[in-house]
């Protein structure tokens, strides 16, 4: 699971908690990673970022499987885990 936004951004400051917990809650299940769309221009470009935060969930191959855009509440956050067969 990828979050691309920015450390001035109220949302994503509000995500960087929850982030911060799935990644113990999940860890050896789970990688999470937060890009700094300041950062790393040419993956945010790659990914076709247009508003942060955005957060993407790959497969275990790095295929897309889905994205949000905005604030995503931890539960919603594991339900799309379940779905995704990651308990």
């Amino acid at each position: 699971m990828a979050e691309f936004g920015r450390g001035t951004c109220i949302p994503c400051k509000a995500m960087k908690p929850i982030l911060d917990d799935l990644s113990i809650e999940y860890q050896g299940r789970l990688n999470v990673v937060i890009v700094s769309v300041d950062d790393y221009r040419d993956l945010t470009n790659q990914h076709r970022i247009m508003a942060i935060p955005t957060q993407i969930f790959f497969d275990s191959s790095g295929k897309e499987i889905t994205r949000h855009i905005g604030f995503l509440p931890k539960e919603d956050i594991i339900t799309q885990l379940k779905k995704m067969g990651i308990d």
